[in-house]
């Protein structure tokens, strides 16, 4: 950060001393959470752990820090995400993956860390000036400290929470491929269907035009799924940042409901939505849906692109009913992320578009 100091050095020094300006807020609490430089440079680091010096310099990149040298040292908080990796190269993870899950938890808590900042300028910095107090008077004040905390606490609760459900679903899924293997995973004759229903674009809109546009757009969105999925028999299941998670009993009246989301969200001059649908046998717990049905409805949704509304051959088999009045038309096998093998998928398409 850069900052112009228009007075001299010696009124700095001056106004400090008089008490006008004051730095002690520095000493609270929430402020020793500021990473400090450690007694280790990145080349001796690498020599330490056996960790490419490269890698272990990514670590600061993925930050939005400057790309350090093999002779910069390392921060105490890089220690710990150095220490991870090092684990994860011992264990022969590919360097791809590695990334991915750091930059995944940069960009989250990066998240994090500036809408807390806002909301304490809002909520805290920018009344308090108001009201005629300085921001020296303002940033030391215990419930800084406190809320330092507690937030922190928090952050981890949340992951802990989060980790449950992505783990889980990883148990279950595993679960089901050895009964598979075993012979034991029988096909069910009236499968249920999951659906994500994911706008294009929806991160990068709110970005641009701030909270607001993201609530404008998430009222929007949820009256037009929520109709279309209880006329036709679904239930929205959650909701995922920039999408929707649905379950329905019958395919048929699925596809009819997604068909007719993602006309919708055109209609109401929302961005274009990608749509996945997969059927087959789910676990309901908690309210929630798990197994390897739900994963790959996510993972269609994925690559489906703008305006398309794209299923697995399960749920073209169970929708023959609707014969005349939606077309499914084949795009091929496709490989989709973390699934193996190729995967035949369906564009459905109504046939009043048509």
């Amino acid at each position: 950060m850069s900052v112009r100091v228009r007075s001299g050095l010696g009124q700095v020094t001056a106004v400090i001393r008089d008490g006008v300006v004051s730095l002690d807020f520095i000493d609270a609490p929430a402020f020793e959470r500021f990473s400090a430089l450690s007694g280790v440079t990145f080349g001796q680091l690498a020599e330490r752990t056996g960790v490419p010096v490269g890698l272990l310099m990514r670590i600061r990149e993925v930050t939005g820090s400057v790309a350090p040298q093999p002779e910069d040292r390392v921060r105490d908080d890089e220690l710990a995400c150095a220490e991870m990796i090092a684990a994860q190269v011992k264990a022969g993870f590919r360097e791809t993956a590695m990334l991915q899950l750091l930059r995944a938890q940069s960009d989250g808590t990066r998240r994090m860390a500036e809408t807390e900042s806002a909301m304490w300028q809002s909520e805290v910095i920018g009344p308090a000036m108001e009201a005629g107090k300085r921001p020296d008077e303002i940033l030391g004040v215990d419930l800084g400290d406190q809320m330092s905390a507690l937030t922190e606490r928090s952050v981890i609760a949340m992951y802990h929470l989060q980790q449950t459900r992505a783990w889980t679903a990883n148990i279950i899924e595993g679960f089901e491929m050895m009964l598979a293997a075993a012979g034991l995973h029988s096909r069910l004759m009236h499968p249920p269907a999951m659906c994500f229903l994911d706008i294009s674009g929806y991160t990068r809109l709110t970005e641009e035009r701030g909270d607001e546009a993201a609530r404008d757009l998430a009222t929007s969105l949820g009256q037009i799924v929520r109709r279309a999925s209880a006329q036709h028999g679904g239930r929205t299941v959650k909701w995922l940042g920039d999408g929707v998670m649905f379950h329905f009993p019958e395919p048929p009246r699925g596809v009819v409901a997604c068909l007719e989301m993602s006309h919708g969200v055109v209609s109401a001059g929302l961005p274009p939505a990608h749509v996945g649908m997969s059927a087959g046998p789910v676990l309901a717990q908690g309210g929630d849906y798990f197994g390897r049905t739900v994963n790959v409805a996510s993972r269609i949704a994925g690559y489906a692109r703008q305006g398309e509304v794209l299923v697995s051959a399960e749920v073209v088999e169970a929708a023959s009913s609707l014969v005349g009045s939606v077309a499914f038309e084949p795009i091929g096998p496709v490989e989709l992320k973390g699934l193996s093998g190729a995967m035949d998928l369906y564009r459905a398409v109504s046939a009043s578009s048509g």
